[in-house]
Formats: C-alpha cells, structure tokens, sequence
C-alpha cells in the first residue's frame, strides 16, 4: 500500500511554469507506475501523463504533449510533473495516482491509490 501527497498548486497567468510534487510513503515506490491525472469543474477526471516504475518509460495526453513533463525521482519517493506554457484550460485540481501495471495507462479505474488532488488556476 502506498499513500501519497500532492503539492506545488497555485494561481499563475499564462504562459508560467509550476511544478508539482508527489511525495509517496512506503519503500517500494519503484515498484509502481505513477500517473497525473486532472479534474476540472464539471467535467470528468482526465489522463495527464504517467511513467513506469523504473521512469523510463513516459506516455502524456496529447493535450499536454510537449509543455508537460513527468519524472520521479526513486530514492526520495517522490513524483513530479513540471508544467511549462500553462495555459487557461490547464486549470483543475491535479491529482496523482499509482498503480502495478504499465498498461490502460488513460484509464482513471485502473489505479489503485489516489492523492487528495492539489489546485492549479491559471488565469488568462
């Protein structure tokens, strides 16, 4: 089991870079694929990006392709995504979740532990 913690919200215009963080408790973070996912108002939870255990393996939403980045970082349990060119429709509360398997990655119900999900607002 593994409880995890996000981090790094806020309100930035457009156009900024924000970066979140994962922290994750237990000591076998390495054995999960970790992914982003975000919630606007109204609308369904949407796949961001997610990376396999090792974090050589990366898959993004092609909304988020090439201004988001997701990396990990094993020996601080911690996962991050760093988003650059951020714009209005970016806003949601950003959640990150873990999961065994590095397939259905898009697929919100296949991961098994969620974080409590952190605000990002990005004004225009």
């Amino acid at each position: 089991q593994v409880q995890l913690v996000e981090s790094g919200g806020g309100l930035v215009q457009a156009g900024d870079s924000l970066r979140l963080s994962c922290a994750a408790s237990g000591r076998t973070f390495s054995s999960y694929t970790m992914g982003w996912f975000r919630q606007a108002p109204g609308k369904e939870r949407e796949f961001v990006a997610a990376i396999s255990g090792s974090g050589g393996n990366t898959y993004y939403a092609d909304s988020v392709k090439g201004r988001f980045t997701i990396s990990r970082d094993n020996a601080k349990t911690t996962l991050y995504l760093q988003m650059n060119s951020l714009k209005p429709e970016d806003t949601a509360i950003y959640y990150c979740a873990a999961r065994y398997s590095f397939i259905y990655l898009q697929v919100a119900q296949k991961y098994d532990y969620w974080g409590q999900g952190t605000q990002v607002t990005v004004s225009s």
